[in-house]
Parts: structure tokens; C-alpha cells; sequence
């Protein structure tokens, strides 16, 4: 087992109890509760800038609450969810439907590409893995979202801009301005940092077309 296969795995198995526990709630995809949730959403609108009908791949997608939130901004898109938690999609399957227009694929790499694709809070939770072997794992998950992204990619990730004595050792804290700069190097100067709304994290854009 290669070591991103071996991440994958303690990282379904992580989410999958989280969902036990707690159904398809925020808790369930391990966030404190909606309106945080609700707000890590808001923030991927910049990418997707009011186009309405464009595609959207979610990678690490949960039970689909991002398809439920851009829905409600009126996004009329075509939708692909991945997650490697195979009751994740499961529980998507279920409240969202499979069709046409909405499909949910258990997976870490996805074979389409779409216009855009994001990736909510599948950076942050490392366990015990070591944090050097975390960041290559980031790094590489930032490649298949530039991969499968035609017109530009986003993703979050908790903040070393955050208070030192509220951090946890289980959790992946980047530095904003490395990663602004990574991102600039490897995929372009069109890239957006966004920290400013009030949660200890930040959100990356980037625009490849």
C-alpha cells in the first residue's frame, strides 16, 4: 500500500464514523456547525462567478452538501461528487439522487474533468500522520484538482495565521502566504488567497483559463 492509498484509507474510515455518529449534519463531515458550514460554501462562488450552467466536481464531496447550497444559488450545472468514504456517497446517493445532471463516484482521482472543481476540508484532519508526509499528500491533492479543473480550482485549508495555543496536533495548518506562493509558481498568477471571513483557515482560488 502506497502511502496516499494508506492516507485515504484511515481517511475514510474517519469520516465514515463521523457519519455514523452524527448523520448528515455538519458533524457529520466533521465541522462545528451550519453557519460555518454554510460559510466555507459561500467562499468557492468566486470561483464559480454566477455561471449558472457550468460543471462542478466536488472532490471529497460528503453527503453533498455543496451541491445542496449551490442549487439554492440557483446553479442549474452539471454536478459530479467524489468521496473515498463509500457511505458518504452512499448517504448522497440518497438525499440527492443519481441522474444526469448529479452523479456521486466513490474515489480520490477522478477520470472527468469539469469546469471547476473544489475541495472542502479534506486537507485539515492529518491524525498521526507526520506533517512532512501530510504536505506532500496536499500537494498532490492540489495536482488533481488542477487536473480535473478546465477553467480553475479551489480548495481550503486551515491557517497558520490561527492562535498558537488553539491549534491541535491531529490537524494540517498551512501558511497562507507559502501556499499563495506555491500555487503561483505551479499553476499561474491568477490566484486568489481569501482569509478575511472570520474562520481559522483560508480559502485558495485559481483560474487556469
Amino acid at each position: 500500500m502506497n502511502e496516499a492509498t494508506s492516507i485515504r484509507s484511515t481517511v475514510a474510515a474517519y469520516y465514515a464514523s463521523k457519519l455514523a455518529t452524527f448523520g448528515p449534519t455538519p458533524q457529520g463531515v466533521d465541522w462545528n456547525g451550519a453557519g460555518s458550514h454554510e460559510l466555507r460554501h459561500r467562499q468557492f462562488l468566486r470561483l464559480i462567478a454566477g455561471d449558472r450552467e457550468a460543471s462542478v466536481l466536488d472532490l471529497g464531496c460528503g453527503f453533498g452538501d455543496f451541491l445542496r447550497f449551490l442549487r439554492a444559488e440557483g446553479h442549474q450545472g452539471p454536478f459530479i461528487g467524489y468521496d473515498v468514504a463509500a457511505d458518504m456517497i452512499a448517504e448522497a446517493m440518497r438525499l440527492h439522487g443519481n441522474t444526469s445532471n448529479c452523479q456521486w463516484q466513490v474515489g480520490a482521482e477522478p477520470a472527468e474533468t469539469m469546469d471547476f472543481a473544489i475541495a472542502s476540508g479534506i486537507l485539515n484532519v492529518k491524525g498521526d500522520v507526520p506533517t512532512e508526509t501530510w504536505a506532500r499528500y496536499v500537494h498532490d491533492t492540489i495536482d488533481i484538482l488542477a487536473r480535473v479543473g478546465r477553467r480553475g480550482f479551489a480548495f481550503n485549508v486551515l491557517s497558520l495565521s490561527s492562535d498558537p495555543d488553539r491549534r491541535r496536533d491531529d490537524l494540517y495548518y498551512a501558511d497562507p502566504g507559502e501556499m499563495l506562493t506555491y500555487c503561483m509558481r505551479r499553476y499561474g498568477r491568477s490566484v486568489a488567497l481569501l482569509q478575511d471571513y472570520g474562520l481559522y483557515e483560508f480559502t485558495v482560488i485559481v483560474r487556469t483559463v
